[in-house]
């Protein structure tokens, strides 16, 4: 009886196995492998790949374990199978035709994916419900898309990690979770890469006929269901299993090999891919063109006086510490500003706050994901490949904007709308000495408005002149980060606010919105004692897109920055390039800060500045720098575009697109400039020197 319940694991484990077979002979013989394997170490790597081949197919059926040991007909009876049926026509109901439901608060096409899922449980369950003598026929066709969906999916890994290997020479890594997140950039690539109908019609046709054999063989065994008892010997049985396999996956991977090529030619693709996505990644040693190290770094810090990587920084005048807020705006792209040429009044608040400010107007963020912008702003270093540094294992006790503050007695805190558990802010700020204030710090009676991402912009900002209110009376000066939530998706706040109704969910509608919850914020601070000693700065993390023509087109990494500060800052525009790592340098150095850095951005009014900037997906590691962008990617690739400024009706230094033409011969001093930046960074968060 157990034994053949486990057909249809045996078959798709033996499919599984044999596919797995094929692949790692064709890696030990692809072009790309440069090394020879002897006929022992082959049997070596052939056997630790098939114990792990094992391994991961036991976890991997858990979704087709699940679904077996749920097959049953007692749950069709009266009166279960009506109130089940009713559950699911409630649900249905709910997500389809309530606004509020809590799926609608994910904005996107969440709502209608959750709507569609429950619809066809509805339907389904409906149908063996009421129709019982079809009841086998449709828990066939349903086991032959479930087998179909297994099938299909081990043969389009094996074919993803074909083209992957004869790309990169390795298994999965944060390349492969890149490709994730880059969706349209990816389809397009393969589209024009790969003959895509003949190879998608080879593999649904050989999906087909795997799966149909597969099902012949293992049909019969739903016409005799376990009992409860069978089911949970199978369970039991199963979580045993499972167990084990969870402890030896890693041990299987701890197993040395002569070089690289044998290690991940034994490996399996879909731990490698976990590892790649929870590790946040990409060795830039292993997979981006590189120079002497010695002669990176000396190339890199050449720009500093002294050209060191910590420095003692002076200032002329007497240090002033005054109060620092800085907040950091989700999704602002300097295109919704007027003074970029937006004609939609979005932001009237901010527009007529930069004509009193420090403006920088040709500055570039460094990345197109909230924890780069947060990155940037508080370590003030370039991106590196992989996840920002915010979501790495390692991004405790570095030395960041708010050690700085620390160091000069100032109040520092970080004050999201949202639980800043997301995006491992928590862990990153707290790791970094920084107080949190969040959702989490809310009475229900503070809340006037929330979404999925937290609370709306204009309850953070009174909650904010709060904090900065009790921080002020302590005689200390106060250093608070604030990021904002409402600009994203799906856009909702309160109404009543701004013309557009936030039931119209639009981009335009969450940037009104944020531009007037800043006016809110400014209008309670100014009746504050505090404000009149308060330097505001304004930045976005990132756009509010990145796709373009290019890897990285440079219009959707420009960003708007202020610095306000009545009578202070004098009113003033900046056009040169910059990076967004470059605006707190610049900050302490208005403030005439004394201290030991090693921040990698640069004051942009010492003598030693030098316009440039950095952009980067995370794969794609871009410099701009003397009208030249130079972008280095994997697999050692160097690729360099001419910028030119498009025809346009804005004032020069405010124009936003640039024709970005790919030049025949890279300039040999940018690209050395671009690697020697890119090199330094990753080796310097290696190996800890970018700690306290």
């Amino acid at each position: 009886m157990y034994a053949s319940k486990l057909k249809p694991y045996l078959y798709l484990g033996l499919f599984y196995g044999l596919l797995s077979l094929i692949l790692r002979v064709v890696f030990i013989f692809h072009p790309i492998t440069t090394v020879e394997f002897g006929f022992f170490q082959s049997l070596k790597i052939l056997f630790v790949g098939a114990l792990s081949d094992v391994f991961v197919f036991i976890l991997a059926s858990s979704i087709l374990a699940i679904y077996l040991l749920f097959l049953s007909n007692s749950k069709y009876k009266n009166p279960y199978g009506y109130i089940i049926f009713g559950f699911f026509v409630i649900s249905f109901l709910y997500t389809a035709f309530v606004p509020g439901n809590i799926f609608k608060q994910y904005g996107g096409s969440f709502p209608e994916v959750a709507m569609i899922f429950i619809g066809l449980k509805m339907a389904l369950f409906g149908l063996m419900l009421f129709l019982p003598t079809q009841r086998l026929r449709i828990r066939n066709i349903l086991y032959f898309i479930t087998i179909f969906l297994y099938v299909l999916l081990i043969i389009f890994n094996a074919v993803s990690e074909y083209f992957f290997w004869n790309e990169f020479g390795v298994r999965y890594n944060f390349i492969a979770v890149d490709y994730l997140i880059y969706t349209n950039e990816v389809i397009g690539n393969i589209m024009e890469s790969y003959p895509i109908i003949p190879l998608f019609t080879g593999i649904l046709t050989l999906s087909v006929i795997i799966t149909w054999f597969i099902y012949k063989k293992t049909r019969d065994e739903l016409l005799t269901l376990p009992n409860f008892k069978q089911k949970l010997i199978l369970l039991v049985s199963f979580i045993v299993l499972a167990a084990i396999s969870l402890f030896m996956i890693p041990q299987l991977g701890k197993i040395k090999s002569d070089n690289t090529f044998a290690a991940e030619i034994q490996a399996n693709g879909f731990p490698k891919f976990y590892h790649a996505f929870t590790q946040n990644e990409l060795d830039y040693f292993q997979f981006y063109p590189t120079m002497n190290q010695q002669v990176a770094e000396s190339n890199f810090l050449k720009q500093f006086q002294p050209p060191s990587l910590v420095r003692n920084i002076t200032s002329n005048g007497p240090e002033l510490h005054k109060n620092v807020v800085l907040i950091s705006v989700e999704s602002l792209s300097a295109e919704f500003l007027e003074h970029y040429g937006n004609q939609q009044q979005i932001m009237p608040f901010l527009d007529s706050l930069a004509d009193k400010s420090l403006m920088f107007t040709n500055l570039y963020a460094t990345g197109n994901r909230t924890v780069r912008g947060l990155e940037a702003l508080t370590l003030c270093i370039p991106p590196t490949a992989g996840e920002s540094v915010v979501k790495r294992k390692n991004n405790k006790n570095k030395f960041t904007t708010g050690s700085v503050f620390k160091s000069k007695g100032y109040h520092v805190k970080f004050l999201y709308g949202g639980y800043s558990y997301f995006d491992n802010m928590e862990d990153f700020y707290k790791g970094n000495g920084y107080e949190i204030i969040d959702r989490n710090n809310f009475n229900p009676e503070e809340i006037t408005f929330a979404n999925v991402w937290g609370v709306s912009d204009e309850d953070m900002a009174k909650k904010a002149v709060q904090e900065m209110n009790q921080d002020a009376k302590t005689g200390k000066p106060f250093f608070h980060h604030w990021m904002t939530v409402s600009n994203h998706r799906p856009f909702t706040y309160p109404e009543g606010r701004i013309d557009i109704p936030g039931t119209a969910k639009s981009r335009d509608g969450g940037v009104k919105y944020t531009d007037y919850a800043l006016r809110k914020f400014f209008e309670m601070a100014k009746k504050e004692a505090w404000y009149k000693n308060t330097v505001f700065v304004i930045v976005a993390d990132h756009c509010a897109s990145s796709a373009g023509k290019t890897e990285l087109p440079m219009d959707k990494y420009r960003i708007p920055g202020i610095v306000f500060s009545e009578g202070f800052i004098e009113p003033q525009k900046f056009h040169q390039t910059m990076s967004q790592i470059d605006v707190m340098p610049t900050l302490f150095g208005l403030l005439n800060f004394n201290y030991e850095s090693k921040f990698l951005g640069q004051n942009i009014f010492s003598a030693q500045f030098q316009p440039k900037a950095y952009i980067a997906t995370y794969q794609d590691l871009g410099f701009i720098k003397d009208n030249y962008l130079t972008v280095i990617s994997p697999t050692k690739k160097v690729k360099q575009y001419s910028l030119s400024l498009q025809k346009s009706d804005l004032p020069e230094n405010f124009k936003l697109f640039y024709d970005e033409k790919l030049v025949s011969k890279p300039q040999t001093s940018l690209v050395e400039d671009c690697i020697s930046a890119y090199q330094s960074v990753s080796f310097w968060l290696k190996e800890n020197k970018l700690n306290k």
